[in-house]
């Protein structure tokens, strides 16, 4: 009876739990992967935005607190120099100026370190220059500041860039060659005469399009290297100097860089002030008591007011490089120059003290070749006239005399990565001479040097 009694009672069970199966919430269905790839990047959006809003935040304060800085680059170099003979050495000092007149000796000939900072349109470098050429000096050598178009290059457009502060004289291709670029130790005479010291203050405008440059500037005239004024202008009016050239490969292995220059300004006489008249005791016979005869009255005379003058110049350059497999590039240079007035670092051009113009002439060649990548030789042969004109009296004659500076320059050079070691000696002829008859002479002046460099 039991047994049918329990069988009874699971249809009674069944109905029940069906009932509270009803009751029951429906389990959800697992979600599909699209919706959770979805919702995956939905989380990921979200979290980019508020990291892009973190360092707007973050930018936004750092440019409360200081200016917009540009990156800087920093990069430099080194020329050390033993001058291991020089002919005009003496152990002695110059009576003027009370300087040594020994130049055996190991000097820092060059310094530099510096800073290239570039943001789209804008541009700026400085470049200091420690030496101890005249004793230890520390000096600005380079300041510009520019802007450029477009700001980055672009083979289809011009590029042109304004620049305003210390810079490069855009005359000639030797001027433009940078310091540790060039082979030989120095620049030729004519460009320490006429563009003594390479740099001057100024505006200029320079454009490159394909093979043709273009360099044009407003300058003071007065370099940093002049021995008058040195980076002043005693005049209003201003420099135009400026320089046409082009730079393409003639065939593949030949390369060809040539230009035309121009430097028009005014230079300037600086006037003398009033004096008084005076007397002067000259002792002649050394007996150190006054006589007469030995006074001498030296009239006063009136100021004299400064004068300006005009100066230019006109040049022309050009360097053929070869390459030559396996053994390096052979390189060709000349350059040529003829000017009015613009000495102003060897012999100081003043047309108004010297009565006529003085025309000044310089011209160079030179030749090097790279021995594979260790090594590199050359020689450069250059002269220059500073007074073309230039005569001397002789008895009862007048007659031309040659004012030419002329230096052979014999070069040998040892390169390693950014490393340098160069052996030049240079056979240096100048008219500063007098023979024992005393007629002009080239001066003894020959010099053998050893430099090392190193670019960082």
């Amino acid at each position: 009876m039991r047994r049918f009694a329990f069988l009874a009672l699971l249809p009674a069970a069944a109905l029940a739990s069906s009932a509270r199966a009803d009751e029951a919430p429906p389990v959800p269905a697992p979600p599909s992967s699209d919706e959770q790839l979805r919702a995956e990047v939905a989380r990921q959006g979200a979290a980019i935005e508020e990291l892009k809003a973190a360092l707007e935040k973050e930018r936004k304060d750092d440019g409360a607190k200081a200016p917009s800085s540009l990156p800087v680059r920093i990069s430099g170099f080194v020329q050390a120099d033993w001058i291991i003979h020089d002919q005009q050495s003496q152990d002695e000092v110059n009576g003027s100026t009370g300087q040594p007149l020994n130049q055996d000796r190991f000097m820092l000939r060059r310094g530099h370190v510096r800073l290239d900072a570039e943001k789209g349109f804008v541009l700026g470098a400085l470049e200091l220059d420690a030496n101890t050429t005249n004793g230890l000096q520390v000096r600005p050598i380079d300041a510009e500041v520019s802007l450029r178009w477009p700001a980055k290059p672009d083979a289809r457009l011009p590029s042109l860039v304004a620049t305003m502060g210390l810079m490069r004289v855009p005359f000639g291709g030797e001027v433009q060659e940078l310091d540790y670029v060039r082979p030989f130790l120095e620049r030729s005479t004519m460009f320490q005469a006429l563009f003594p010291g390479e740099l001057d203050l100024g505006v200029r405008l320079k454009m490159k399009y394909r093979p043709l440059d273009l360099a044009i500037g407003a300058m003071n005239g007065s370099l940093i290297g002049n021995k008058v004024f040195p980076a002043l202008d005693p005049v209003h009016a201003k420099d135009v100097v400026g320089r046409v050239g082009v730079d393409f490969d003639i065939v593949r292995g030949v390369h060809l860089q040539a230009g035309v220059s121009g430097d028009v300004g005014t230079g300037f006489h600086a006037g003398t002030p009033a004096t008084m008249n005076q007397l002067v005791w000259q002792d002649q016979n050394g007996d150190g008591l006054v006589e007469p005869n030995e006074i001498v009255a030296i009239g006063g005379a009136p100021a004299t007011p400064s004068q300006t003058f005009r100066r230019f110049a006109v040049g022309g350059d050009a360097r053929l490089t070869v390459r030559i497999a396996p053994v390096g590039d052979l390189s060709l240079r000349a350059e040529i120059v003829s000017a009015v007035n613009l000495d102003r670092g060897l012999e100081v051009a003043d047309p108004v003290g010297a009565g006529h113009d003085l025309r000044e002439v310089g011209w160079s060649v030179g030749v090097t070749q790279e021995l594979t990548k260790w090594a590199m030789i050359g020689a450069r042969y250059d002269a220059y006239d500073p007074d073309a004109d230039a005569s001397q009296q002789r008895a009862a004659n007048l007659v031309p005399v040659d004012r030419t500076y002329w230096k052979l320059a014999l070069m040998g050079m040892f390169r390693y990565e950014q490393a340098r070691l160069l052996l030049e000696y240079d056979l240096d002829g100048n008219p500063l001479g007098i023979g024992p008859n005393g007629a002009p002479t080239s001066l003894a002046a020959n010099a053998l040097t050893l430099r090392g460099q190193l670019v960082f």
